[in-house]
């Protein structure tokens, strides 16, 4: 099993993020809101945001799950947070600073406009001033929003599922079972929300809310323990081993699952497109066909064979990895791009020029996400890094403090949103 940071998840963060750009110039440009085949494929291109919900629960999860397994201290909380904060904060108030200023300026002087967009809890005002998600060029934060909520409650429901599987005794096997066995829970509490979501009334508001969500993470998070414990495994017929090279030999079939879930994800099934509320049953196939495209991308990414596979060799080359790199930068830019094209060319909502519009503002997308990853993200992470080194050697150097717990490193595999 690959251990540290792997290449190709960077790769799956690059396609994720070049389609949820994709998705957004084609909503805007009404490419996405014909009725046909491939407007209909367009439309489903917010399946990125699964991905991505995905990716951080695999990365995230994954040191907590080693420590159930193997009986060890988790990362430390305290270190985490930090590094999480440090990690989305910056580069995300210099955009909200930008698009407020651009497009919101009669409520520059709101304070709790901004105490909501700075701390990510907007998506919390269920009767906000702006239109849909957010203001005029932070409509996609919303998914950030839950990103935060999923940071902040992942050590507890990391030690809740860790005091489970130690029910189970002392087994590796035994604990990966429980470990599996309670994602599969949060799994399933996301179908219950959504009936929650249409019962008794209709609250569109909860859609936006990490519970929806825990079947994405919860993806990852499987993946997370079954990398682990194939890591612990020492019988290769094992099966965490089995599956590990099941997926390592099968990794075209996994990803025609995921071309065929989002296919039918397309399709009347899951309801039609920004023309109101289908109903509860196209939420609940939207979720499992969602998470079931989610699972199919990521998971020959996450468990590779040792020697490589063509799709990991394609996730990991140069330009993917540095498309994976700046993703979270591309994600930020996107909107405030598209607007500020739209604005210079006085284009309006909806008038076409799919391909055009795309070009330039995935150029421009591009390059706002390059400067800031190297001049705000990364001195960000640096920053992250040296706090939480200091703050080590100070209680290394002060035997009479009470000890904390090391955490173990995540920032090298470190989720985009």
């Amino acid at each position: 099993m690959p251990t540290g940071h792997v290449d190709a998840l960077d790769g799956v963060r690059a396609l994720a993020a070049l389609a949820v750009l994709v998705f957004h110039v084609a909503i805007e440009s009404a490419a996405a809101l014909h009725d046909n085949f491939f407007s209909s494929l367009l439309a489903r291109g917010d399946v990125a945001v699964p991905i991505f919900f995905a990716l951080s629960g695999l990365l995230l999860y994954r040191p907590y799950a080693r420590a159930a397994l193997l009986g060890g201290r988790p990362p430390g909380t305290r270190d985490y947070l930090v590094k999480r904060a440090l990690r989305i904060l910056p580069a995300y108030w210099l955009v909200v600073v930008v698009a407020m200023v651009l497009w919101s300026k009669p409520h520059l002087g709101d304070v709790k406009t901004w105490l909501q967009l700075l701390l990510l809890g907007h998506t919390y005002e269920i009767h906000p001033w702006w239109f849909g998600l957010g203001p005029r060029g932070l409509a996609q934060m919303w998914s950030l929003c839950v990103e935060a909520a999923f940071y902040v409650l992942l050590p507890l429901v990391a030690a809740v599922l860790a005091a489970f599987a130690r029910r189970g005794g002392p087994g590796l096997d035994a604990r990966a079972r429980r470990l599996l066995t309670g994602v599969a829970v949060l799994a399933a509490s996301s179908f219950a929300w959504a009936l929650l979501t249409y019962y008794p009334v209709y609250r569109p508001f909860l859609n936006a809310w990490l519970p929806r969500a825990w079947v994405f993470f919860a993806v990852g998070m499987a993946l997370a323990v079954v990398s682990e414990w194939a890591r612990e495994e020492r019988d290769p017929g094992g099966p965490a081993h089995r599956l590990v090279r099941a997926v390592g030999a099968s990794a075209g079939s996994f990803l025609l699952v995921a071309a065929l879930a989002y296919a039918v994800a397309a399709s009347p099934l899951t309801g039609t497109r920004f023309s109101g509320v289908d109903g509860v049953w196209a939420d609940l196939s939207e979720l499992a066909l969602y998470a079931t495209v989610a699972a199919g991308l990521v998971t020959p990414a996450a468990l590779l064979p040792a020697g490589g596979s063509p799709y990991g060799r394609f996730l990991s080359s140069r330009v993917m990895r540095f498309l994976g790199r700046v993703s979270y930068g591309v994600f930020l830019w996107q909107f405030v791009a598209l607007y500020l094209w739209y604005d210079f060319t006085e284009q309006q909502a909806w008038s076409g020029n799919f391909a055009g519009n795309l070009v330039v503002v995935g150029a421009l997308t591009l390059l706002l996400a390059t400067l800031t990853h190297r001049y705000v993200e990364e001195p960000a992470r640096r920053l992250a890094r040296l706090a939480t080194s200091s703050r080590k050697r100070t209680e290394t150097e002060t035997p009479t403090e009470t000890p904390t717990e090391t955490p173990t490193e995540t920032a090298a595999a470190s989720p985009r949103p």
